[in-house]
């Protein structure tokens, strides 16, 4: 049986026939303009950049990756590194001569403390910075410092914020000087450097000079004045919007750097930002965090750091109280414990690698490309169009067939002076220049840009924080995603309902009168042992708080109940030895030594997935106390009871122990492995988690859209299944194999039988974060545009090979949400369902965009270039065609780029990779509406005088009526086919349109302007009013628009790509695809 989607896009099945060559086709593609969604090389980076026709470089590459200063970050880096190992290796020789003295280790002098506190932030960052052990044992080590800072080691600090904000004030903010965002006026300054305006403004300035020479300044300055003055409105509204652009993404980056973490404060442990801690602070760290500030390692277990982003070293350092200093920006590769803070912001190294590399947030997308490799292609058209008409106007003025309205030859050899041929050329370049100004669509990429900085800001509200651009549009080509069971499909709000102690089911699972208090003791103390969570207790009563992951929660929340006395029931025993949960072996354990009267010198506790912990168990502990052996029996009687919990849909996990009777001494610890075998079995739990509410419709709606959603857990693959069928995901209950496969499975198969299986997987229990690496890479061999959710460190792999990497923003770690593109910030599915209609809308949007651009553009030119070719005027001259491109430029980009997703977009299927920007269905409505504008206006043009009823009115006065009506009815037309363009593939335009009020807004404000111009601006834009008639007719044209585009919408159109017909045309073209493929 296999359960993929029937639906399929033409550019989905191009990628399957490709088979596992589309990737390699990634990596060398023929077109300069396709490139990776995901770590691009430099070189195609380069190519597409020299490939691309440019008028305006520093605004077209605003938002592209700044290659020149990646290269410099990487320089200071290195020089940053390199300095602080010149340092260290110092100090390691210095230390090396102290331990021959015998004199106690100096204490660095430096300012006087601040008030309250023993020791200055001066003396503290240098310890920080060159790791300075014997300055640290001059202060008395880590509790002389602690008592130094009035921290506490065990309850952190009092949460008093007069206490906070005093540390702030004196050890500085754990922030540093970040570069300030550009002003507006450097964005007016971008806009001016567009090559065709500088050509506009130069040309208005000479017209501007000969026209007040000529005609005296009460009349000559028009001509020129209104073509600077137009200039001007453009650059203005164009930084606007570029400005607002650029502030909404300073605040998306902001939301980045926004960390939230755990601290100890008061005993408690509190979530605050990462901006918000002090010098002083307790923090708890654990596997896959990040090193939030320079610190001194208080107590843990295994704590293992990765330097790599410091050093540049990739190998991962052990950390003690032997080498007890951690650096700011480093991450927790395993382990867990505490560290006490002793230098924040532009005080640790990290901070001055952030303030010395200036943060670039270019970042180009395949789309943004793509569309410069359209505007390239529009452009060069446009260019040779308006070179021709530049040409052909030339030619008729001198050789005088141009004439004036009324009748006139414009220039006679011999007779007309030289500034007014000066000045007639240089009508005619403007006019030139400003058609190259409508065809080059320098706004096109750029509409990605503020598509994508609409949806991030509305995808926050819809709890997704994007850390990558180009996630946003990838995710609308989504064709399967990989979700983790726990909390995305479920809530994470575990609790234990079911529970196997001394063989037998206890209920309620809190029952502690049905065991003996020796069997009780055992199971309190590997609770309250083996955990990196906390129970809080107020000393003056009060609710109990705990903390901890989800699973830690539930069964601390279980040993209370079973009468758990948290820190008493730690200060019973001393942890000498911890192996930290890990994803592949499915538990974690801990050694403890005993106190000297519990007659007993230590135990090992193991807890983790129940039937992985029952394998290594050889005895179990009975009711009594009393120690039984494992039989074959009775391993199956355990077996039976974590089928029965996995078949409701509970998360077993089992409790073993082992006695030790010779415990390692200190040295022999750091090498000595946990005892896992030869245990005894103390309990089974079953957790239960309920599903989400609205998971099984976001998982209905996903697959309605083509998106085939499949489950990878490292939960029991009956757990898996029996979650799989409640949330819809799984509709047949007797599924074979390879619909439900365990992990281990499908890791031991071969690469080429894991690509044949993979796109029938549908259910993956006990997977490791490997297995899921694994399925990712073979989904994609076979052509799928793969989002893959993950919230653990070893996720980070599978995050990072994906094409979208979706990180947990509660229960994620810090290592997986640098490795993702985008956070889930409620860790719902329903979350990533509307990341896909985000996905899917940009893309949208952008189509809308170009449709409606591409239209103007065809219409524009066929319009001018016909009209000049056969009467050396143009109806649209340079005011009205810079108003034309104002519309279809920055104002089209703002109404249509947008638009707010519909549920429409989930009927169809997802965009393929390589699908046309321009699909059929867009070319068909350009199509029409373009051959119905041209005909219309070119009618108008030639016989407007007589249809328009103006042959008497005298000749000037006739061509100016007919010249503004053609304008007129030219710009009502594109603001009725902006409505046409909000829905390219729908009959009713208007569905949801009262709710996008920006949309209206424009639509709005471009018609009030369109009055205002024709009725009281005419001196500049060289128009007469127009009587209520003319005006209705105008209208009535661009209301005919709307008809024409639902009649044009039932003219069926063929599934192969325009592009394709002509690819077929080309014998060369054809070749080349051959050798790519």
């Amino acid at each position: 049986m296999n359960t993929t989607s029937a639906k399929t896009s033409p550019g989905r099945m191009q990628d399957e026939e490709r088979g596992g060559r589309a990737r390699d086709d990634e990596i060398s593609s023929d077109d300069a303009f396709d490139i990776p969604p995901k770590n691009a090389p430099v070189e195609r980076l380069r190519r597409w950049r020299q490939a691309a026709l440019v008028l305006n470089a520093s605004r077209r590459f605003r938002y592209t990756l700044d290659l020149r200063k990646e290269e410099e970050k990487e320089l200071i880096r290195r020089k940053i590194r390199a300095h602080a190992q010149v340092i260290r290796a110092a100090l390691l020789f210095k230390e090396a001569g102290e331990r021959e003295k015998s004199g106690p280790p100096n204490v660095p002098p430096g300012k006087p403390p601040p008030s309250g506190f023993g020791i200055g932030q001066e003396q503290l960052t240098k310890m920080s910075r060159d790791h300075d052990f014997s300055a640290l044992q001059g202060y008395g080590g880590v509790k002389g410092l602690a008592n130094l800072l009035k921290t506490d080691l065990d309850k952190g600090i009092s949460e008093d914020e007069e206490d906070v904000s005093r540390r702030r004030n004196d050890f500085g903010p754990n922030t540093y000087p970040r570069k300030k965002g550009r002003s507006f006026w450097v964005f007016l300054w971008e806009a001016w450097q567009d090559l065709t305006l500088i050509i506009l403004i130069t040309a208005a300035v000479l017209s501007l000079v000969l026209g007040i020479k000529t005609e005296g300044i009460k009349e000559g300055w028009y001509d020129g004045g209104s073509i600077a003055f137009a200039v001007i409105i453009v650059i203005v509204v164009t930084a606007v919007s570029d400005y607002r652009q650029s502030l909404q993404f300073q605040n998306l980056n902001e939301e980045k750097r926004n960390v939230h973490l755990e601290v100890i404060r008061g005993g408690r442990r509190i979530k605050v930002s990462i901006f918000d801690l002090v010098v002083g602070d307790v923090v708890p760290l654990k596997i896959g965090d990040l090193v939030p500030a320079d610190g001194i390692f208080i107590t843990g277990h295994s704590l293992e750091i990765d330097e790599s982003s410091m050093t540049g070293e990739s190998k991962v350092v052990h950390k003690n109280q032997k080498a007890p200093f951690l650096m700011a920006g480093c991450k927790v590769a395993d382990g867990y414990g505490n560290m006490l803070v002793s230098a924040v912001g532009i005080n640790t190294e990290w901070g001055l690698l952030m303030a010395s590399i200036s943060e670039d947030n270019g970042e180009e997308t395949p789309l943004q490309v793509r569309l410069n490799g359209l505007a390239t292609f529009i452009g060069i058209v446009g260019l040779t169009v308006a070179v021709i008409v530049l040409i052909v106007l030339l030619v008729r003025y001198f050789i005088g067939h141009t004439k004036n309205p009324d009748g006139s030859v414009q220039f006679i050899n011999g007779k007309t002076s030289a500034k007014v041929a000066i000045n007639g050329a240089i009508k005619i370049l403007t006019v030139a220049v400003t058609i190259v100004v409508v065809a080059v669509p320098e706004g096109l990429p750029l509409a990605v840009t503020l598509t994508l900085a609409y949806s991030m800001r509305k995808m926050m509200a819809d709890k997704a924080l994007v850390r990558r651009l180009s996630a946003c549009e990838t995710m609308g080509s989504a064709t399967t995603i990989c979700s983790d069971k726990t909390g995305t499909l479920t809530l994470n709000q575990m609790t234990i309902v079911e529970a196997y102690i001394g063989g037998k089911k206890v209920d309620p699972p809190d029952n502690v009168k049905s065991f003996s208090p020796a069997v009780s003791s055992l199971l309190i103390e590997g609770i309250a042992q083996n955990t990196t969570g906390s129970v809080f207790q107020p000393e003056h009563g009060g609710v109990v708080e705990i903390s901890g992951s989800p699973t830690e929660k539930a069964i601390l929340s279980w040993g209370v109940e079973l009468g758990m006395k948290f820190d008493e029931a730690r200060s019973e025993s001393s942890i000498i030895h911890v192996f930290p949960f890990n994803s592949e072996k499915k538990r974690g354990g801990v050694a403890v030594q005993l106190q000297p009267q519990s007659g007993s010198k230590g135990h090992v506790h193991w807890k983790g997935a129940a039937e992985i912990v029952l394998a290594s168990c050889k005895s179990w502990l009975d009711a009594d106390g009393v120690k039984q052996s494992l039989t074959p029996d009775k391993v199956n009687e355990f077996k039976k009871y974590i089928e029965d919990m996995a078949a409701s849909s509970l998360r077993c996990i089992a409790f073993a122990y082992r006695p030790l009777e010779h415990l390692p001494s200190e040295e022999q610890r750091e090498d000595w492995s946990l005892p896992e075998d030869d245990l005894v079995l103390l309990a089974i739990v079953g957790m239960k988690d309920p599903c989400r509410p609205r998971v099984k419709e976001a998982v209905a709606l996903c697959t309605h859209a083509g998106v085939k959603v499949r489950m990878v857990t490292g939960d029991n693959l009956r757990t898996a299944k029996t979650i799989a069928l409640e949330c819809g995901i799984l509709k047949d209950p007797e599924a074979p194999e390879p619909i439900l496969i365990e992990g281990k499975t499908f890791r031991d198969k071969t690469d080429a039988e894991r690509d044949r299986i993979a796109e029938e997987i549908t259910v993956m229990g006990r997977s490791s974060p490997n297995d899921k690496l694994l399925l990712v890479q073979a989904l994609r061999r076979k052509g799928h545009v793969v989002a893959v959710t993950g919230d653990g460190t070893n996720d980070a792999p599978a995050l990072h090979e994906a094409d979208i990497g979706l990180a947990m923003g509660n229960q994620g770690t810090e290592v997986a949400k640098e490795s993702s593109d985008i956070i889930i910030l409620d860790d719902d599915f329903s979350s990533v369902v509307k990341v896909v209609r985000w996905g899917r809308s940009v893309y949208a949007n952008i189509q809308k965009f170009i449709q409606f651009q591409l239209t103007v553009n065809v219409a524009a030119l066929v319009i001018n270039v016909v009209a000049a070719f056969s009467s050396g005027e143009v109806p649209l001259n340079t005011v009205q065609l810079l108003w034309v491109n104002l519309i279809m430029d920055t104002l089209g980009a703002l109404a249509l780029a947008t638009e707010p997703p519909t549920d429409h977009l989930m009927d169809r299927s997802p965009v393929g990779r390589r699908e046309p920007l321009i699909t059929n269905i867009m070319w068909r409505n350009l199509m029409v509406q373009a051959f119905y504008q041209i005909t219309i206006l070119l009618v108008f043009n030639f016989a407007g005088r007589n249809i328009l009823h103006l042959k008497n009115e005298g000749q000037e006065h006739a061509d100016k009526v007919k010249n503004t009506f053609i304008f007129n009815t030219f710009v009502l037309c594109q603001i009725f086919n902006e409505f046409n363009a909000r829905k390219p593939d729908e009959l009713n335009v208007f569905s949801g349109v009262t709710r996008n009020h920006l949309f209206l807004g424009i639509v709005g404000i471009t018609a009030i302007l369109q009055v205002l111009i024709v009725e009281f601006l005419g001196k500049f834009t060289s128009t007469v009013r127009l009587n209520w008639k003319l005006w209705l007719v105008s209208i009535a044209i661009g209301v005919v628009s709307w008809p024409l585009a639902v009649l044009g919408k039932l003219v069926p159109v063929p599934e192969t790509p325009f592009g394709e017909y002509f690819s077929s045309c080309a014998p060369w073209r054809k070749q080349r695809d051959d050798g790519v493929a």
